[in-house]
C-alpha cells in the first residue's frame, strides 16, 4: 500500500486493524474512485451552478449538444428523427429513464429543451436544444471545461494520460461484467 495520506488511506489502516489478513485491495482502488466521483461532483457544480444547472442537467445539454452539428451553424429545423430520444439520452448520461425525463422537463420549463413526437410512433418524444439551449451550450461547456482542466493540473500530464487510460480499461472491465447500465 502506498504512504498516501488521503482519507481512504486512513480507512485502510482501520480496516486492517479491524479485520487483519482481510484483503481491502478493492477499498484502495474502488473507494478513491468513489471519493474522487463525489468531491468532483461537488466541486464541478460551481461554473454550472452560476447559470442554475445541476451537473446531470449539463449531461442532459452536453448529449444534445453533441447531436447538433458544429459550432457557429444556426440551429436547424428539427429533421425527423432528428436530436435525442430520453431513452438515447439515459443511455448516454447513465441515467434511469425517470431521471431522463424529470431534468428534461425542468430543461423544458427553462426553455433549452424542446420535444416533437415522433411522426410514426407517437410513444416515442424526439429532444433537441432550443437556439437558447445550443447558445448556452456552447457558452458553458468552454467554461466547464477550462474549470475541470484546472482541477487535473495537479497531476503532471504524464500521470493525467495514465489515469485516462487505465480509467479506460478499467470501464470496459465493469462494463463487460455489469453491462452498459
Amino acid at each position: 500500500m502506498s504512504e498516501s495520506r488521503d482519507v481512504v488511506a486512513g480507512a485502510l489502516r482501520q480496516w486492517e486493524i479491524t479485520y487483519p489478513g482481510v484483503d481491502f485491495e478493492p477499498v484502495a482502488v474502488i473507494g478513491r474512485i468513489s471519493r474522487c466521483a463525489t468531491l468532483l461532483q461537488e466541486v464541478t457544480e460551481m461554473p454550472l451552478g452560476r447559470e442554475g444547472l445541476s451537473r446531470t442537467e449539463f449531461e442532459i445539454l452536453c448529449a444534445l449538444r453533441r447531436a447538433g452539428g458544429p459550432v457557429g451553424e444556426s440551429v436547424p429545423a428539427p429533421a425527423a428523427g432528428a436530436g435525442r430520444t430520453p431513452g438515447q439520452l439515459a443511455r448516454e448520461t447513465y441515467a434511469s429513464p425517470a431521471a431522463v425525463t424529470k431534468r428534461v422537463r425542468a430543461l423544458e420549463e427553462r426553455g433549452l429543451v424542446t420535444r416533437r413526437s415522433d411522426a410514426r410512433d407517437r410513444r416515442v418524444a424526439h429532444l433537441t436544444l432550443t437556439e437558447t439551449g445550443r447558445d448556452l451550450a456552447d457558452r458553458l461547456i468552454p467554461q466547464q471545461l477550462s474549470y475541470e482542466k484546472e482541477l487535473i493540473t495537479g497531476l503532471p500530464a504524464a500521470e493525467r494520460a495514465d489515469l485516462a487510460r487505465i480509467l479506460g480499461e478499467f470501464l470496459l472491465v465493469l462494463e463487460g461484467r455489469l453491462g452498459g447500465r
